[in-house]
């Protein structure tokens, strides 16, 4: 069973949705009893690093969610914002980062000055482990919208990479963490097979 956190930032029905017709059992919840209970994580984020990570550690829950997920080793999937607060820190704000992968948040600064910011649109990426949540996505593409991109501090963490004016990740990973850039509840066939995925982890 994945626990969609709810802390005030995300676009939390339409995950759900997303769980409901790959047969994977999820639930939206901020209660702390059912993040004990809860095999696996999603984390969603829209909006900005500061406000997120603020609200984020403010929950009743967030010590239950950390002590589940870093010694507990469940499962846990950031995505668009939610990647990112996985991060050390974001050049968006002054907040640190929950630091679960050793990570900067960047804005884009790209050569090319006709690509707009934030990138938004379909891209292709390109899984560096495709045993993971990226099973059986060689070929795939996937929905973004976002004016940051993360820079792991180890190769290791690279999980997968898209191109936009320049190659940068995607998708991060360390052990039982892992984090997307794009919007998986928006990539039709592409967002349902790594949702599943992970359901399947």
């Amino acid at each position: 069973m994945i626990a969609i956190l709810d802390y005030g930032v995300g676009n939390l029905k339409s995950i759900y949705n997303m769980f409901k017709k790959v047969g994977v059992e999820s639930f939206i919840t901020s209660n702390i009893e059912d993040i004990k209970n809860a095999n696996k994580y999603l984390l969603p984020g829209v909006g900005s690093f500061d406000h997120g990570i603020t609200s984020l550690k403010k929950t009743l829950f967030f010590e239950t969610l950390e002590k589940e997920v870093l010694e507990n080793k469940k499962p846990i999937l950031g995505i668009c914002l939610g990647m990112q607060l996985l991060t050390n820190s974001s050049e968006e704000g002054k907040e640190k980062g929950l630091g679960w992968i050793d990570a900067q948040t960047m804005k884009f600064d790209l050569e090319d000055k006709n690509l707009s910011i934030p990138h938004m649109g379909w891209n292709k990426t390109i899984p560096i482990n495709t045993n993971t949540i990226f099973r059986n996505l060689d070929e795939n593409r996937f929905y973004f919208v976002h004016s940051y991109h993360v820079v792991c501090n180890s190769k290791e963490n690279i999980l997968a990479t898209s191109n936009y004016g320049e190659i940068f990740t995607c998708s991060i990973y360390k052990e039982n963490i892992y984090g997307v850039q794009f919007h998986p509840e928006k990539s039709h066939k592409f967002g349902m097979q790594l949702l599943k995925n992970f359901g399947d982890l």
